[in-house]
């Protein structure tokens, strides 16, 4: 998509968010062209040139579709790094609570060892009853009960606390071989995508300036032709849904990052990747969700397109590699790829896996 026409639908974006979320119970379907009156997109001619062209379009694409997929293995990993990380500090914490309590238990059964040393090895209570006194030997056969009760207590649970320090120990040095292997899985993912965007940008870079012209609009002819039929379809009929307060804060938001630089791995508040942009999104609107685009697809509940309201998302791919938050009137606040600024696109220029609902 040309500078032009992105900040023209950028603007145009802004506009329509605004004055609808300012309204509220507004539905958010628009008066859109219908398929009759929806302007035919001009077919590129048929040449040897445009065919090699799209041949390096189509490489170009299947590189960085790639590296989404990596960037969401990558965020996967990071994502169960801070949760591993979360965990192995309280488990710090709960060794750190527990060898107090040992040292506390160690202490009062150390009292006990040294009471029974000092008489001898005889405890008090046996002692009690070897007075002669009937009525001090039946007083004191009720202490010499309770004092076994509590020698017992305390002996059972020094070695309880004995065997849940173990278990702590053992669990935060399975967390630790869990974070060194996510470590390995996070560094191969980063090195699988800046590979395949540098060989992406390599073939862009040895394009002449007119090809990569070429090169622009045939992508730009791509997404309007899917978007075309995606219309044509007369699914815009059928969505009519009005967006939840969560919803406008969570479109809100995503608007307001118009413009800013797609970077794999980031949410924000400078850069943003795909799922980066949906997730603090919908973050900021109270609902936090999944991290990536592929368990956003797994976890998040699933609905007909005709049930799609403004704040949905919208998956793409068979793979679930992509997301962009649908805005109404058939479009979407996506982060595309890099090299791209979060912008404004047809809901239909992509091949649509589903949809889900954060605050269903």
């Amino acid at each position: 998509m040309s500078k032009r026409s992105t900040t023209t639908m950028a603007a145009l974006a802004v506009v329509c968010a605004v004055t609808v979320l300012a309204a509220p119970g507004a539905a958010y379907a628009a008066p859109t062209p219908t398929p009759s009156t929806t302007p035919p997109t001009p077919k590129t001619p048929e040449t040897p040139e445009n065919r090699d062209l799209e041949a390096v379009r189509a490489k170009i694409d299947k590189l960085y579709h790639d590296a989404a997929v990596a960037t969401d293995e990558y965020n996967a990993a990071e994502e169960k790094a801070e949760k591993q990380s979360d965990a192995i500090v309280k488990l710090a914490q709960k060794i750190a609570d527990g060898q107090r309590r040992l040292d506390r238990l160690k202490s009062s059964a150390g009292a006990v060892a040294r009471e029974q040393y000092r008489n001898g090895g005889i405890p008090r209570e046996t002692r009690f009853l070897l007075s002669g006194d009937p009525r001090q030997f039946l007083d004191n056969a009720g202490r010499m009960y309770q004092g076994q009760q509590a020698t017992k207590n305390l002996m059972s649970q020094l070695a309880d606390t004995q065997d849940d320090l173990a278990r702590y120990a053992d669990d935060a040095s399975a967390k630790w071989k869990e974070l060194d292997a996510g470590a390995k899985d996070k560094a191969a993912a980063k090195k699988k995508i800046e590979r395949q965007i540098k060989e992406a940008q390599a073939l862009e870079g040895r394009l002449e300036k007119k090809e990569r012209e070429r090169l622009r609009k045939l992508e730009e002819q791509a997404e309007q032709q899917a978007q075309t039929a995606w219309l044509s379809s007369g699914v815009l009929k059928e969505i009519n849904g009005r967006a939840t307060p969560a919803g406008k804060k969570a479109v809100q938001f995503a608007t307001a990052q118009l413009g800013k630089p797609y970077v794999w791995g980031a949410e924000g508040p400078k850069s943003y990747d795909c799922s980066g942009l949906t997730s603090q999104a919908w973050a900021s609107a109270g609902h936090g969700i999944p991290r990536t685009s592929q368990e956003q697809w797994k976890q998040l509940e699933r609905i007909d397109i005709e049930d799609m309201r403004p704040g949905d998302l919208i998956i793409y791919h068979d793979d679930a590699s992509h997301v962009g938050m649908y805005i109404g009137d058939g479009a979407i606040i996506h982060a595309p790829r890099p090299g791209r600024t979060v912008t404004v696109a047809g809901a239909g220029s992509m091949a649509i896996l589903g949809v889900v609902r954060p605050d269903a």
